[in-house]
């Protein structure tokens, strides 16, 4: 099965899902049954600003914040299996934003937080993102709100 997730990094319906549904069922079933596709962007906008991707996000910054560190996270780890407990970590803590260090310590030590940091300051955020919203600005039918949930290419 192919589920993708389009999603928010604040949101608490999205945070809920992730959290209590998504992540304990990808516990319990065999790794070839479920294929997980997680594209945290949600209802945020973008628009380009003097050649740069400018996000807003429905909660603000910090959702922004959120979404950007997800993004680098899965680019950096590149293995789902490594990745997805990390932001489960981060979406079931008190802040998706502060805690990334924390999380890779007990889930991925060996992913470098300096380098996720960089991606998310640096150009190659800004891409995964701008490349989220093109992701969830194709879905067809679009999606009215979040979580949004699209199993085998179908809604």
């Amino acid at each position: 099965v192919e589920l993708s997730l389009f999603y928010e990094s604040l949101c608490p319906a999205c945070r809920a899902f992730l959290v209590q549904q998504l992540f304990t069922t990808w516990l319990l079933l065999p790794s070839q049954v479920l294929n997980i596709t997680l594209v945290p962007y949600g209802n945020a906008e973008e628009r380009n600003v003097s050649g740069k991707w400018d996000f807003q996000c429905q909660h603000g910054p910090e959702e922004c914040l959120g979404n950007m560190i997800e993004a680098c996270l899965m680019h950096e780890a590149k293995n789902f299996s490594i990745y997805f407990p990390v932001i489960f970590c981060l979406e079931s803590g008190s802040s998706v934003t502060k805690n990334l260090e924390a999380c890779l310590q007990v889930y991925a030590p060996q992913l470098d937080k300096d380098r996720i940091a960089a991606c998310v300051q640096g150009d190659v955020g800004a891409a995964l993102m701008h490349h989220n919203a093109q992701l969830t600005e194709a879905l067809d039918p679009p999606h009215q709100y979040v979580p949004w949930v699209v199993i085998n290419g179908v809604r």
